[in-house]
């Protein structure tokens, strides 16, 4: 069987990788191939940030990039082409710790020391992408860093700590780190054409070879795309990746966006954001939140940094989860996604292009290209909310968006509201919209819309929140909305908070008026 091997850099050389299934984890090679047990498994689905490793790729002017990512989740094959560095690679020559290490020596930020070597990667990244004329990271800048990695016996205060006081010994370790020699390496071993490496199947000779395609232009990644259909497209390999390591699904044929540069693209004109299919989360988001920095909680919520180093806006949209963020903030603000097959494009709105649980408007062989994302209109009142039950890392109970644009009478002539949780797709609220459009914007108004939503959602019940709650909560948030964003004395985000919004409820029922 002729293939290509998997190329990439590893503690001080390119190494050569063949005869192993392309999905084959990143953390199953180090510890059951190489015996580099210092990455640990914990919950192989990409939460617990025991498997950090970091990813080094050149960017399009040839310097290396650093991202953390979870290393359970990822497939050796997208590896081609890059750097990989583990906890093994900080130590120094003779033996010295890293600064990360001896900051977290120092500041007692390890216990069972299980989690440590994950949160020393992320914090080795934080280390090596901060320049030294930016001055130290601030805590929040910290928080994001670590917010992939989860300890369950020392408590964050030493690990957050020992994040502050590793910038103390930048003089350390006695080797630098030669970002230039690495990226020149790696420029060494670019594909210029397709990636193309066929495997073995993990359950044996008697089934059939997959093959991991990774071109490196669109019309390349159209063409195999057309060829073979029903290939998996693979991303960021944060929801895909768990089909391996939690359902054991065979994926068959992998058909990568990764070595694209067109789908990696984010380009503004004077209408439209486009953010190519393959950028990740990261920066997709780091694009919409100059347009709309009212996404800016959001966007440090999606996930943690390592799924949003890894994942992909396009992945997440093509998923169409019931529960994904980024949907109803892209639906509220008009959101339009290119599709591609072959060499024909079609754009279609966001909101039609889910039809049903896990059914969209794709066309065999055709694949999301781009996401297109109107400019902010001058008149328009935007927010985006998310309700889970913790502040990092979790799946939301409820999502929700709200775009208005509201006149100078103080008319709403258009009302866009979206939510995810709430039913089968993220939807739009239509009989709420409707109870908007035309009307000022005012708490009669509001909560004539609140009343209407019943109407929109019949959402269920499971382990993350009851069908009532979630009716209650999408409510009260449109009630939020409202305080913000009143045009008489509109509230801070620091002083809408239940309270304020249970004495409101006490007072509409001390009048007999319908509970809010």
């Amino acid at each position: 069987m002729t293939t290509q091997t998997i190329r990439f850099y590893y503690r001080g050389s390119v190494r050569e990788i063949r005869d192993v299934p392309a999905s084959r984890t990143v953390l199953q090679h180090l510890r059951e191939d190489l015996h580099c047990t210092g990455t640990k498994e914990g919950c192989a689905e990409g939460d617990c940030g025991a498997c950090t490793v970091v990813v080094g790729e050149c960017d399009a002017h040839g310097a290396l990039q650093l991202k953390a990512v979870n290393a359970c989740i990822q497939f050796l094959p997208t590896l081609d082409g890059r750097a990989l560095f583990t906890v093994e690679d900080l130590r120094d020559t003779d033996g010295a710790l890293h600064p990360v290490q001896q900051a977290m020596v120092d500041c007692h930020g390890s216990q069972c020391g299980f989690c440590t070597p994950g949160f020393v990667m992320s914090m080795w990244a934080l280390y090596e992408n901060q320049p030294a004329a930016a001055g130290l990271p601030t805590r929040d800048e910290i928080n994001t860093a670590l917010s992939g990695n989860l300890c369950r016996c020392t408590g964050y205060r030493p690990i957050v700590e020992a994040a502050q006081k590793m910038f103390d010994y930048r003089q350390y370790p006695r080797v630098p780190f030669d970002r230039a020699k690495i990226a020149e390496t790696l420029q060494a071993i670019q594909r210029h054409d397709t990636f193309e490496y066929t495997a073995p199947d993990a359950r044996g000779a008697e089934f059939d070879a997959s093959t991991f395609y990774a071109p490196v232009d669109i019309n390349t990644f159209a063409m195999l795309r057309a060829l073979h259909p029903h290939a998996r497209i693979l991303a960021g390999s944060t929801d895909v990746g768990l089909w391996v390591t939690k359902q054991f699904r065979d994926l068959g044929d992998i058909l990568y966006t990764g070595n694209v540069a067109e789908l990696k693209t984010i380009e503004r004109d004077a209408q439209t954001l486009t953010i190519g299919a393959a950028a990740s989360l990261e920066d997709a988001y780091a694009a919409l939140a100059v347009d709309y920095p009212e996404l800016a909680e959001l966007w440090t919520r999606f996930a943690s940094l390592p799924i949003r180093n890894a994942g992909t806006l396009g992945g997440n949209v093509a998923n169409g989860s019931p529960i994904g963020d980024s949907m109803p903030a892209l639906i509220a603000l008009g959101a339009e996604v290119v599709l591609r097959q072959a060499d024909r494009t079609r754009t279609l709105p966001l909101d039609a292009f889910y039809l049903g649980y896990q059914k969209s408007a794709l066309h065999v062989g055709e694949f999301v290209a781009a996401i297109r994302v109107p400019r902010p209109a001058r008149d328009l009142r935007f927010r985006t909310y998310k309700v889970s039950k913790r502040y990092d890392q979790d799946i939301s109970a409820v999502c929700a968006a709200f775009a208005l644009r509201i006149d100078d009478r103080g008319a709403i002539i258009d009302a866009r509201i979206a939510f995810g949780g709430m039913a089968a797709i993220p939807q739009r609220a239509g009989h709420a919209e409707a109870a908007l459009s035309g009307a000022i914007w005012n708490e009669a108004t509001v909560r004539h819309a609140m009343d209407a939503l019943a109407a929109d959602y019949q959402p269920l019940t499971d382990m993350r929140a009851s069908s009532g709650y979630r009716l209650k909560v999408a409510r009260n948030l449109l009630w939020r909305f409202h305080l913000e964003t009143r045009d008489t004395a509109p509230l801070a985000l620091c002083d809408v908070n239940a309270f304020a919004f249970e004495a409101d409820q006490a007072k509409a029922a001390t009048a007999q008026e319908p509970s809010p």
